[in-house]
């Protein structure tokens, strides 16, 4: 009796929905009702549309789908993006996504922003030692809003959330039995400080260097008897590494405001970069070794007064910067890359290995993601014009620091490495090379297309409005590269000379990526180590 009584429900079920088709969703947007034509079949009931079922029935179906699937389903028409557009349906994803936050954010789409963020963060690595050399997923504290920032040491892991928080993952590395670094999955955080906006250490792994952390952070200072109220103020705050304690606080006036710092050496050997929230560099440099090398003279360095910082002399409003032991990097408003400093081993990108005591720009690269300088190597994260990542490099190669370049390059290079989709920051240590993956949907592009009276009368192709500013330099440029391949006195040497060549053009990524490829298969041919034409002749 229970059978034929489901069995009879089923029936009257499948009757009201029709025999043939069932329950039928539309995916189109017109106002439900029959469809014309449609009254003279027999056994077909009227089609069913989505927009007959509560808004809060969908968005809460539609919030146990995957991110991916709700961006996907959001294109399909414009009643499906309206849903998958909603807060509501953003808020259950990030509740979802994340437990245990608290706030969601600022900005007009708080909730979607936060779900983005969270859905898209995660740190990756990839070792230079060893055989493998694919990208590690690493394991990161749960209550971070995002990944704005973050910092490798020896041991320890530093990362900055887009809520201000800086979280201190203590021995977060270990070392593997085959002597290669990986994460350690149980390491145990902490929240070192709040309403922080930057931070920095040395760029190099020995704990002597790594003694401190600086902490660019806001913080409410109270007011002075008989005047006026607390402001808030742009300080630096010390911490020791080891234990996470602060030592040390230096407060900076009212009125001055930065938002990116930089240091790299001991206390008594420190180079310090500060970028103010108007463009310009401030820059304090206590030795003269350091201070020739990044400036190429002595004359306006001071032994006597090593404490006050220095502006730099820049022509445009300057977004963010990098800083190694002898080099500096900055990108202006514009996407332009200046290169300043030592060049012993081409870290500056600029084709040779001379040495730059004035902010050089590198034309052929414009408009980069993120910026780094080691100790004697650069790297650039940039993005094609089908909105994937590459990473390119340049400088010293030794110790697989620029992956698929052993000898290195004296201007940047695309390197074989994997770059994560979101990717937004990347750092390099003597074992691994990291890259951070957080997107935000509020940030909006910052840089400003050139002026067309800066533009004009410039010496290289890659700059300006077009390639014929200057037909006369891109010939003479051309003609420098010949002589740089004649001289070459190998067949090697030369295809070596010509796969930088390449990366000195301005070409797009795909192009360069074809002559790249090209080139490695005549080297490879040219070589006896595959199949190929017989070795070339010159």
């Amino acid at each position: 009796m229970v059978r034929r009584s489901r069995r009879r429900r089923l029936q009257r079920f499948t009757r009201l929905c029709g025999r043939e088709e069932g329950l039928r969703v539309k995916r189109s947007c017109p106002p439900c009702g029959p469809e014309p034509g449609s009254g003279g079949k027999k056994g077909r009931g009227n089609p069913v549309s989505v927009q007959l079922f509560p808004p809060e029935l969908v968005e809460h179906i539609i919030s146990f789908l995957p991110v991916r699937d709700i961006v996907a389903l959001g294109q399909t028409c414009r009643y499906f993006q309206e849903v998958c557009d909603a807060e509501g349906v953003w808020r259950r994803i990030c509740r979802r996504l994340s437990p245990r936050l608290r706030e969601q954010g600022a900005g007009a789409r708080p909730w979607k922003r936060a779900a983005i963020l969270n859905y898209t963060k995660g740190l990756y690595f990839q070792a230079f030692g060893g055989r493998r050399r694919c990208l590690s997923k690493s394991v990161a504290p749960l209550l971070a809003h995002g990944y704005r920032r973050f910092l490798p040491t020896k041991d320890h892991v530093f990362i900055l959330d887009y809520a201000g928080t800086l979280f201190f993952l203590k021995n977060a590395l270990v070392s593997s039995t085959l002597g290669q670094i990986q994460w350690k999955r149980a390491c145990r955080y902490v929240v070192l400080c709040r309403g922080a906006k930057d931070f920095a250490s040395d760029p190099r792994s020995d704990t002597v260097y790594r003694k401190y952390l600086y902490v660019l952070a806001t913080r409410e200072q109270p007011g002075v008897v008989g005047g006026p109220g607390g402001r808030a103020c742009d300080c630096v705050e010390v911490y020791l590494q080891s234990s996470g304690q602060r030592v040390f606080k230096m407060t900076f006036h009212h009125s001055m405001r930065f938002k990116q710092i930089v240091l790299v050496g001991q206390e008594t050997q420190r180079a310090l970069l500060l970028l103010t929230d108007q463009g310009g560099v401030y820059f304090e440099v206590h030795t003269p070794g350091v201070y020739r090398d990044l400036f190429g003279t002595l004359h306006a360095f001071d032994p006597l007064d090593q404490q006050m910082p220095l502006a730099l002399s820049l022509p445009a409003k300057i977004l963010f910067c990098a800083l190694g032991y002898n080099h500096l990097g900055l990108v202006d408003e514009f996407g332009r890359i200046f290169m300043q400093g030592n060049n012993r081993y081409g870290q500056l990108g600029t084709g040779d290995k001379m040495d730059r005591g004035e902010p050089t720009q590198v034309h052929y690269l414009q408009r980069p993601i993120a910026l780094w300088c080691g100790l004697n190597h650069s790297l650039v994260l940039s993005q094609s014009s089908d909105f994937s990542k590459e990473l390119l490099g340049c400088g010293c190669g030794a110790g697989g620091r620029l992956p698929g370049w052993p000898k290195g390059s004296a201007s940047f290079v695309k390197l074989h490495v994997k770059v994560p989709l979101c990717a937004c920051s990347l750092c390099s240590t003597r074992e691994c090379l990291y890259m951070l993956s957080s997107h935000d949907i509020e940030r909006r592009p910052t840089y400003r297309d050139l002026p067309a009276s800066r533009a004009t009368g410039t010496s290289d192709p890659s700059m300006g409005t077009g390639t014929s500013q200057d037909p006369g330099g891109a010939a003479r440029a051309c003609e420098e590269y010949l002589s740089q391949i004649h001289s070459c006195p190998t067949l090697q040497d030369r295809m070596e000379k010509m796969k930088e060549i390449v990366g000195w053009m301005p070409l797009l990524a795909a192009q360069k990526d074809f002559f790249w490829e090209a080139l490695d298969m005549l080297q490879r041919a040219a070589g006896g180590s595959g199949p190929g034409p017989t070795p070339l002749e010159s």
